[in-house]
């Protein structure tokens, strides 16, 4: 329904720093935040930002944000209405791993779809598209899954059947090529890659992956179709987004935190009434980073100057537009 960018790439391969990029405008070499973990409070950079929604707040915008919104960096307050992301909590019969209860695994869920938080984020999005707004609004629905545990209702692994799960390729000699350093940024996931194939269960665990996947779309789609139902379908920006990628076993490893393609590449796509139109496709090299002055320009709102992205109104009108890839 609107234009998807196929060169979509996050400014780092770890959620804090993708998303305080992404929030902030500023760049992790500036900031100085590249890991999960980090205080943001210690970063001059961040402290004069000016944030997304308290941009739009500025703007006269009512925000609101549900689930995985922000990840590390404080910026609750700028929020008119704040649901912080939450777990769920694992089945009582998941393993423990060295990385905690369940962390690595997948399997059925012992909840019911209306109880997982995902679930319940959508719900208050879908709440605000039914209400009356008297003022434009910011709706950010952060969804958890696919981040790994995989435990998701039982019919959306019953959508993958094993025989028909295809996985990644995985070549022995991937890493010889590779520089020490990158090896040892491997190392800790390889032992899992190992088990995985070991045990025979590369299949179950792409499909793991693949029926949380299509928890998230259908939460996703259930978010959409309310906005659809709603007075605001015909003036109301929609952008998807993941703030990262993810490794299935290339390169011997699990998960994200490489520079490689499949953890820095995201999905990232803008619908926008009266400027998109449905089926665009542009091949342009993009950033995360690119959403902030977009977003700001689409609505009038001028973007503060040190923003490190470029707004990407020209490709939302002509896909195939000249772009210059730094």
């Amino acid at each position: 329904s609107g234009v998807i960018f196929t060169h979509a790439y996050t400014a780092s391969p770890f959620c804090c720093p993708s998303r305080t990029a992404l929030l902030s405008g500023v760049s992790p070499w500036k900031s100085g935040i590249y890991q999960n973990g980090q205080d943001t409070s210690e970063s001059i950079a961040l402290r004069n930002a000016t944030s997304l929604p308290k941009l739009f707040k500025r703007g006269g915008y009512y925000t609101a944000s549900y689930g995985k919104i922000g990840h590390g960096w404080d910026v609750r307050s700028d929020w008119d209405e704040h649901i912080p992301h939450k777990r769920d909590p694992v089945p009582p019969n998941a393993p423990l791993t060295s990385v905690g209860r369940g962390e690595q695994d997948w399997g059925p869920t012992h909840l019911q779809e209306e109880q997982m938080r995902d679930t319940m984020y959508a719900d208050a999005a879908i709440k605000q598209l039914q209400k009356k707004h008297d003022k434009s609004f910011l709706i950010a629905c952060g969804l958890f899954h696919p981040h790994m545990p995989w435990y998701v209702p039982q019919k959306y692994f019953d959508m993958f059947p094993l025989d028909e799960v295809v996985t990644p390729e995985i070549k022995e000699d991937d890493l010889d090529d590779v520089p020490p350093l990158g090896r040892a940024l491997t190392a800790g996931k390889s032992k899992f890659v190992e088990q995985v194939l070991e045990h025979g269960l590369h299949k179950q665990g792409i499909r793991g992956y693949l029926a949380t996947t299509a928890y998230a779309d259908a939460q996703i789609g259930r978010v959409l179709d309310a906005l659809d139902k709603s007075p605001y379908r015909d003036n109301t920006i929609v952008v998807f987004m993941t703030d990262h990628g993810f490794h299935l076993g290339e390169k011997s490893h699990w998960q994200k935190g490489t520079l490689w393609e499949e953890a820095t590449h995201c999905l990232m796509m803008f619908r926008v009434p009266g400027l998109t139109k449905p089926g665009g496709k542009s091949g342009r090299f993009v950033s995360l980073q690119d959403i902030y002055p977009t977003l700001a320009e689409l609505c009038g709102i001028e973007s503060p100057g040190y923003t490190d992205g470029r707004s990407l109104v020209p490709l939302l009108k002509e896909p195939d537009a000249k772009w210059k890839s730094t």
